[in-house]
């Protein structure tokens, strides 16, 4: 039977700004289209990012914490954890909730939109939404003996051209050579950092990391977790390089040595503190439902600039179309050890060297002698 009493009890209106009702009955809102409920979607970036699924009914938001949102994928089921119902007003609701309290963080509207529905009983939700950014069959079902053992899955078949996101793409590597392409103008080029290449995987805001011998390193660096909290509901695969930098924006590998020698959880937390490491974008491999491997490293460069990931510890490098020479003066210039050539029209295959990707080592000077 619905009822505010549990969110009531969880909540003080002096020390938050969610709704809070006198009253533990139900609303009575009236509904904008006749036979269609409303629903809300919320990311929710508490102690744990997660979406709030929260469905109208007999005049409360009968509610599910999403870890992972909802899938988009039929052949997936998403963890739904059955929650206590919420004040209609909670529609609406996007703010800070004080840390402390009971769900603190930051809360915003994902999306929402109405939705029909097709069964519900008290193991069983099925609906059909229509949202801005989602629409669809889903249906809730009951896992376990607890009330809030639940999962969500998706009945309908996915978009046309959908991929499912790949678990198993390794980087792509690049051929050494001596010197720079005849046909200038026919290649990328990116400054080499002497890091840990990894192709991290976002999905529901949570990241993973494989390393080049196809390990998983997530554990090791604990600051890709802002990264992917940051990114949010978008699913994206990217390559690129695990890096300490100093002050002046220049790699130290005998600091990164020391993250990438950290095993257990305590080491990785002391050397953190130490050596903060960042995660260089280099390419952009998979994006909500689309795999780009096929793309040119054109598009896919063009497409990861478009989305504007930086952060703290993260961001897309810098890339160059033509002019190798001056790239490379200016790598030499900064201290680093080489460029990195890519053909404007080659394609991302995974776990190969190609000479269609090409490593330009920069000798390091010998100082010069001086007295006698």
């Amino acid at each position: 039977m619905a009822e505010l009493k549990t969110y009531r009890a969880k909540r003080d209106s002096k020390r938050t700004p969610e709704p809070v009702p006198r009253s533990d009955k139900p609303g009575q809102r009236k509904r904008k289209q006749a036979g269609k409920a409303r629903f809300v979607i919320q990311e929710h970036h508490a102690r744990a990012l997660h979406w709030d699924f929260r469905l109208e009914r007999d005049g409360v938001l009968v509610s599910w914490a999403v870890p992972k949102n909802l899938p988009v994928d039929p052949k997936t089921n998403h963890l739904a954890v059955h929650t206590e119902d919420h004040p209609m007003e909670y529609l609406d609701f996007a703010g800070d909730i004080p840390a402390g309290e009971y769900g603190g963080g930051t809360v915003a509207i994902w999306d929402r939109g109405t939705y029909q529905t097709e069964k519900w009983n008290d193991r069983e939700v099925m609906v059909v939404l229509s949202g801005k950014k989602v629409s669809g069959k889903y249906v809730l079902f009951k896992t376990g003996s607890r009330d809030r053992d639940w999962m969500v899955h998706r009945m309908d078949p996915p978009a046309a051209g959908f991929a499912p996101m790949p678990e198993d793409l390794l980087p792509m590597r690049a051929d050494i050579t001596s010197r720079l392409p005849r046909d200038d103008g026919q290649w990328g080029y990116e400054f080499s950092w002497d890091g840990v290449r990894a192709v991290v995987s976002i999905d529901g805001g949570r990241p993973r990391a494989i390393d080049a011998g196809g390990e998983d390193i997530t554990g090791q660096y604990p600051e890709l977790r802002e990264m992917a909290e940051r990114i949010g509901s978008q699913r994206l695969i990217l390559d690129g390089e695990l890096v300490v930098l100093d002050a002046d924006g220049r790699p130290q590998p005998e600091a990164l040595k020391s993250r990438t020698d950290a095993r257990d959880r305590a080491a990785v937390q002391r050397r953190m503190k130490q050596s903060a490491v960042s995660y260089l974008i280099t390419d952009l491999l998979y994006r909500d439902g689309a795999l780009l491997v096929d793309k040119t490293y054109r598009d896919r460069r063009t497409t990861l600039d478009e989305l504007r990931l930086k952060g703290p510890h993260w961001h897309a490098t810098p890339w160059f179309r033509g002019n190798g020479a001056a790239v490379r003066d200016a790598a030499r210039g900064q201290g680093l050890s080489g460029i990195v050539m890519k053909r404007l029209d080659s394609t991302y295959n995974p776990g190969t060297t190609s000479k269609d990707w090409r490593q330009l080592p920069i000798p390091t000077a010998k100082p010069k002698r001086t007295g006698g």
